[in-house]
């Protein structure tokens, strides 16, 4: 029986002189890989519908945000070029409370004949009722992925391989989730076929991007959860622990970007570096990943945050001045670049150096942060999109200000290591996911200013106040960090056909 999994459109959201107000990029598809070659392997005819695969700007929408009309535009191939009848079961992944409407809109057209739709990702799990009332069937709860296979038996009419679990149904029936998660290891390989659908950086920008040597780039997931519980993250919510695979099937995972036809990859783990809680052996595991991804010439960009507190000597655990020395050995095969193999680019998060540090468990203290950042620099990784969090309840105009001239000073510093250094400043705004802590402590503040997920899903259209500025100049602020800190997208030594709004 063929199930059809749809990838969703690129969203932009347009003011009236045609600024677009989020971030597009050319990022391959993993949760897909994933979930299609795990259907694969259980028998299931599987296609993918990449709506992100075209150039047809399509209105559905519009919202009120700062004194102005934003249109919200879907991007790539229409909706309405699925035929609903062309699959005997559909799955959706929404992942992003920005997609949220968007993906109900797809839904609500796959919902008008007879067919079982399957919504399955991180928004789905903090919000299922949304999407069970645009029309689906069933939302998947169980992020590890073992829930699949016995669920897609149930919607098809078969009998379940397993005892459902991690899935809740229109219908009110909701089956918890396993005691035992599926471990990574444990995922199927995808076919050459697969990976090669869902490779990115080489079809959706019309631009030098096509010659970027580094281009098809592919994806990777080398492991799973978190030992941290940050109260702003819905990953401890997923109770699966961390998990990871081991060095030869991590690699093995490459080797078939590589057969795919990618020429880089992304991991899209912001815990890889969990591996050295496990002592010298987990250490050891990341550094034979990193060596052999060199041995493979697949270059490598970490771009979904690393811990980077993991990289020192006290492995993230203590806070002792000898334990946050950096690993140099580690942090050399990890950021490490020669100009061909290595470490291409890398999302850092930013620390606060005084105010809001209280708000995320996983920081260095400022000067240790500093280091670990000088110590990466002089790897040699040659571009850094350094992130940081706009909109804390405590922010207010000083503790900003002193955050940018930090920020300013760090960047200075860095280009006397290495003056060629791409040093890009992504200023971020507030993301309350529902269902953590962070949420509803900002929800009982009385900070949220917008509804619309369109508008406090995204990274660049500030949601809230704080409790000394509005959301408006917490905006102004951001924009005024995006345009005068760091370098720019467009004038980077290697064309990633990434941008940023403004």
């Amino acid at each position: 029986m063929k199930i059809g999994l749809v990838e969703l459109p690129y969203l932009r959201l347009l003011d009236p002189t045609g600024t677009d107000w989020t971030e597009q990029n050319q990022h391959p598809l993993i949760s897909k890989q994933i979930l299609m070659a795990t259907l694969e392997a259980g028998g299931f005819e599987v296609e993918l519908y990449d709506l992100k695969k075209g150039d047809i700007e399509e209105e559905y929408g519009q919202t009120q945000w700062k004194g102005m009309t934003l249109r919200k535009i879907a991007y790539g191939r229409p909706i309405s070029s699925i035929d609903p009848n062309a699959c005997d079961a559909w799955g959706i992944t929404t992942n992003f409370t920005i997609y949220r409407q968007l993906a109900a809109l797809v839904v609500r057209h796959l919902a008008t004949r007879d067919k079982p739709i399957a919504v399955g990702g991180s928004d789905a799990i903090a919000d299922p009722r949304y999407y069970l009332e645009a029309g689906a069937t069933a939302v998947v709860t169980d992020k590890s992925g073992a829930a699949n296979l016995s669920v897609f038996d149930y919607l098809l009419g078969k009998e379940p391989r397993e005892d459902l679990s991690g899935v809740l149904f229109a219908n009110g029936q909701q089956y918890r989730k396993r005691l035992y998660p599926l471990h990574p290891q444990d995922w199927p390989l995808p076919a050459v076929n697969v990976a090669s659908a869902c490779l990115g950086g080489s079809q959706e920008f019309k631009s030098e991007i096509h010659q970027n040597p580094l281009n098809p780039i592919g994806a990777v997931m080398l492991d799973l959860g978190c030992d941290r519980t940050c109260d702003f993250c819905q990953t401890p919510t997923y109770r699966t622990g961390y998990l990871r695979m081991t060095p030869e099937r991590a690699l093995e995972w490459c080797d078939r970007q590589k057969e795919a036809g990618a020429r880089s990859i992304i991991s899209d783990s912001d815990q890889f570096l969990g591996r050295v809680l496990f002592g010298d052996e987990g250490r050891q595991e990341v550094l034979d990943i990193v060596n052999g991804l060199r041995e493979r010439e697949l270059p490598v960009s970490w771009d979904n945050g690393i811990e980077i507190k993991k990289a020192t000597k006290g492995r993230g655990k203590g806070n002792n001045p000898e334990d946050l020395v950096p690993d140099e050995e580690l942090v050399e095969a990890m950021w490490g670049w020669d100009g061909k193999v290595g470490c291409f680019m890398a999302y850092i998060p930013a620390e606060r150096p005084f105010v809001g540090r209280q708000s995320y468990k996983k920081l260095l203290p400022w000067q240790q942060h500093c280091q670990m950042l000088e110590a990466i620099v002089r790897a040699g990784v040659p571009i850094i999109s350094y992130g940081f969090i706009m909109g804390l309840p405590d922010d207010d105009r000083d503790s900003l200000l002193y955050l940018e001239e930090a920020v300013c000073e760090l960047k200075d510093k860095l280009k006397t290591i290495n003056p060629s250094l791409n040093f890009f400043v992504t200023p971020y705004s507030i993301i309350p996911i529902a269902g953590t802590p962070q949420y509803q402590n900002m929800h009982e503040l009385g900070l949220l200013r917008f509804d619309d997920p369109t508008i406090w899903g995204n990274f660049w259209t500030t949601c809230a106040d704080t409790r000394h500025l509005s959301y408006e100049e917490v905006s102004d602020i951001q924009l005024h960090l995006f345009q005068t800190i760091g370098d720019r997208w467009e004038d980077c030594s290697l064309p990633l056909g990434r941008t940023s709004p403004r």
